[in-house]
């Protein structure tokens, strides 16, 4: 061997030996989160997979659908959806829980329909989302309320446990052959804002609005009779006077069936 030839070999070795060297001290083990651990604004705790299930349930999850999961930690509400046909985004702060959900949802095979980003759930927007999905602290779910009461009408919301103050689900639901204390699936659909004077053919409807609660009158010719009722999306259910009425609100106006 030359000592060209010598001195180009060892170099090589040199430098091979250092990327090793390297690469192992920069190397971690894969990351294993532990229950209750320190998070921005929550402590980690799973969402046991019967309740995901059930709050996917609760929304009627399709493959038409694009669901977000404000705080997806392990990533399993985002895989489980993306199981479903859904599309689905998990929104994460840690980014060693990122990267966990990433190698989970490769390991089930749904990396085309999962995804996760590590950002701040208060500042991503959410527009997008026809359903919501999420475990976090009641002050935390009543701090974003106003948020989510600002999507569109008819986006479907799921939580676990804990709810959002004096907006009332509407569904609640208890999980059966669930272990543990978080075991409860919450539902609520976004509901189009409603309250106001409307001139219809039935009478004069004044709507008053508490969420997705109404109240009001129906007045025709001198009978004027309270409403009760509710407005899911943008489709609105009420009784006046014995009688049942269905509509939906188109954006402007009332439309009664």
């Amino acid at each position: 061997m030359t000592a060209a030839r010598f001195v180009t070999a060892a170099l090589a070795f040199l430098l091979a030996s250092f990327t090793a060297a390297a690469l192992a001290q920069t190397a971690s083990p894969t990351y294993e989160p532990s229950v209750g651990q320190e998070g921005k604004d929550v402590v980690w705790v799973p969402t046991p997979q019967i309740v995901v299930d059930k709050m996917l349930d609760m929304a009627r999850v399709t493959a038409k659908d694009f669901v977000m999961d404000l705080g997806s930690g392990d990533g399993r509400t985002v895989i489980t959806a993306a199981k479903r046909g859904a599309r689905a985004l998990g929104i994460e702060y840690n980014p060693e829980m990122v990267a966990l959900s990433k190698r989970n949802a490769e390991a089930a095979g749904v990396t085309e329909r999962a995804e996760f980003v590590q950002a701040d759930l208060f500042e991503t927007d959410l527009s997008k989302a026809t359903v919501i999905t999420m475990f976090l602290l009641p002050d935390i779910n009543l701090k974003l309320r106003p948020k989510l009461l600002g999507l569109r009408p008819g986006t479907r919301i799921a939580s676990n446990t804990f709810s959002m103050g004096d907006w009332q689900p509407d569904v609640k639901q208890a999980v059966e052959s669930c272990d543990g204390s978080w075991c409860t699936a919450l539902f609520w659909i976004v509901p189009a804002r409603v309250a106001g004077q409307y001139k219809l053919p039935q009478g004069d409807l004044t709507l008053k609005q508490s969420f997705q609660i109404l109240s009001g009158t129906l007045t025709n010719g001198e009978r004027t009779v309270p409403i009760k009722g509710k407005v899911r999306g943008d489709d609105i259910v009420f009784t006046a006077g014995g009688k049942e009425y269905h509509g939906r609100y188109n954006g402007k106006q009332v439309e009664l069936r």
